[in-house]
């Protein structure tokens, strides 16, 4: 009996992870499935591929499989650049692989699938749950109890415990302390924006955004940066100058890996410049709060690493690449920090459709670093010095690597033309922070990399506004969860301790019966705003009560006791030397208040001589 009960809730186990694939593959093609929206052509085709990975979002599957059959291998890809990307793609899968693509609803020809496909998958779905609500009823009382699941996070999210916390926050406060000090004002926009404010942004990174469902009518997507959603709040409230910094939670579709900081759910800091101002300076100062800020948080060497979109648009067209091209090759240039240069190479010419010989010469560029030095000599290079694009972005960086030099961070400033950043809305200068040393995580050391990144993006607040009004921004985004995961790491291998409580004063009672008084005194120094601490048993054990200020590191108690209230006075007693003085009931505050005082001077300079 127990045999057969086992074998029926697998099968209600299998059925119900088919009604499940079954929404969830009808869900995507939704997506792709609408009246107002079904693929033409292939230019409806292309622009589908855009957005989506696959033909029906962003798994592959037999639909993919059923439009590789249909088309012919003579498509003029120059035209279709993102028909292209996903047909290379799909010929890379094996027959094994292809095997396992989901195939929730069968037909011949793809179009006609994409057409009339809807009332298909809501019939399946209805058999299939039929099915599920059939064997459920086979069940016997007993066993149709909830089944069990793991309990556990969101695959890329995390929970953090009070030390972890108590690192973030002093993170974020030693940033927020850099902005301010700038003349940067907070500002706060909602975590969803209506999926068309986010679309088109982000190049080939727009497949890692969140897509929510239908709510009332509007099509929503999780935010995918905070830099999008200032161009809007920009745009919308006709705002032409503001100095800002933002600093709120992002998601993204990614691969996660958590041990290196590379989560779905994260933190952004962002500072930006808005504005019409002269060439240069406010990007100086976008450089100069990042080495304020890695600067304060002492977490490792780093570099920051500096080029221009101009130049590297007047590269690509010295090389050889076509102007359509730009954006797609910049994407893949901007692996050269993951991928050696062979790898970047072949994605080139297999995925991006650049010439072997242009990629040959993109590569003898991208391997070039240095100094102001560099700029003048690629501004005498015969190529480059023919492109007007080239020369402004070279021209600009000079002035930026001038202006670095008066702020006094020259040494930290590195001009890479391997640095590309992905995101299409780079206009000007761009720039990435990374960490020169590995960091020991567990029991090895890993390569943190790119610590904080930004640039200039001068035309994406038009991107929204009716009369296509351009304002300037420059701005930098650092990646604390980076940090963070340097930070803890350090934690982890007891470089670093973390005070998890700001108590400065542990209220306690050598005998019983004296809550009232803890109670009396506790009202008082709270109300003298010193932070306080008491147990919350009547009588506590004296030993209990050091222990948690010792635990906890609350530098001093107050200890009560009957024949020191009949004098008037009360102990303080120094937790960490355990000595003890007697002071006056109503001198408490004040003797307190010196202490901490006295104690805040001394942590901050050291020790006293």
């Amino acid at each position: 009996m127990a045999e057969l009960q086992n074998s029926l809730l697998q099968q209600i186990k299998e059925q119900g992870d088919l009604v499940r694939k079954l929404k969830a593959a009808k869900e995507a093609n939704e997506k792709v499935n609408t009246e107002s929206k079904i693929f033409q052509d292939l230019d409806e085709i292309d622009r589908h591929l855009s957005q989506y990975s696959y033909v029906s979002g962003y798994m592959p599957s037999k639909y993919d499989i059923e439009l590789i059959k249909t088309l012919n291998s003579d498509i003029n890809f120059y035209k279709y650049k993102y028909l292209k990307r996903w047909w290379y793609h799909m010929r890379s899968f094996s027959d094994s692989e292809i095997e396992l693509f989901s195939e929730a609803c069968p037909s011949v020809n793809v179009i006609k699938m994409l057409r009339g496909c809807r009332k298909s998958y809501d019939e399946q779905i209805q058999d299939e749950v039929a099915k599920l609500l059939a064997l459920k009823a086979q069940l016997s009382p007993e066993d149709a109890a909830p089944q069990k699941f793991t309990l556990k996070t969101p695959k890329g999210t995390r929970d953090y415990n009070s030390q972890q916390m108590t690192i973030r926050n002093n993170v974020l406060q030693k940033i927020t302390t850099v902005f301010k000090k700038h003349g940067a004002e907070c500002i706060d926009t909602p975590v969803f924006e209506l999926k068309e404010v986010l679309t088109g942004k982000y190049g080939e990174d727009s497949k890692l955004i969140y897509d929510l469902k239908d709510q009332g009518g509007e099509i929503l997507s999780l935010r995918y940066d905070l830099t999008v959603p200032l161009a809007r709040y920009l745009a919308m409230n006709k705002i032409s100058n503001l100095k800002r910094y933002h600093i709120a939670k992002v998601y993204r579709r990614d691969n996660p890996a958590m041990t290196r900081g590379r989560y779905r759910e994260f933190y952004q800091c962002d500072f930006d410049i808005a504005g019409q101002y002269d060439p240069m300076i406010a990007d100086a100062e976008c450089l100069k709060v990042v080495t304020e800020i890695l600067d304060a948080l002492d977490i490792g060497k780093y570099i920051l690493k500096v080029n221009h979109r101009r130049l590297l648009d007047g590269m690509f067209e010295a090389c050889g690449v076509p102007a359509d091209k730009f954006r797609s090759t910049c994407s893949t240039v901007d692996k050269l920090d993951k991928l050696p240069w062979d790898e970047v190479r072949t994605e080139m010419i297999n995925e991006k459709g650049v010439t072997p010989e242009a990629a040959d010469r993109i590569g003898e560029y991208v391997r070039l670093n240095g100094g102001s030095e560099l700029a003048q000599k690629l501004l005498e290079d015969e190529k480059l010095s023919k492109s007007k694009s080239a020369v402004e972005g070279l021209e600009g960086l000079k002035l930026l690597l001038h202006y670095c030099e008066l702020l006094g961070i020259q040494d930290k400033i590195l001009f890479d033309l391997s640095l590309a950043r992905g995101l299409d809305y780079y206009t000007g200068v761009i720039y990435e922070a990374v960490l020169t040393q590995p960091i020991k995580i567990g029991n090895e050391e890993q390569a943190i990399g790119s610590i904080a990144g930004g640039g200039r993006y001068d035309n994406l607040v038009g991107m929204f506004d009716s009369k296509h009004k351009q304002v300037p921004c420059v701005g930098v985004s650092i990646g604390v969860e980076r940090v963070f995961s340097v930070l803890e790491a350090k934690l982890a291998a007891g470089d670093i301790s973390v005070r998890t409580s700001d108590i400065d004063v542990y209220v306690a009672s050598a005998q019983k019966n004296f809550l009232d008084e803890r109670l009396k005194i506790c009202a008082e120094l709270w109300n003298a705003g010193i932070k306080t601490e008491q147990s919350y048993k009547k009588n506590p054990k004296m030993l209990n009560q050091l222990q948690h200020c010792e635990e906890n590191g609350i530098p001093f108690a107050v200890v009560l006791g009957e024949s020191e209230l009949k004098r008037g006075v009360v102990k303080i007693r120094n937790i960490t030397t355990r000595e003890e003085n007697e002071v006056p009931r109503e001198s408490l505050v004040d003797e307190l208040r010196t202490r901490i005082v006295k104690l805040g001077l001394k942590e901050m300079n050291g020790p006293v001589a």
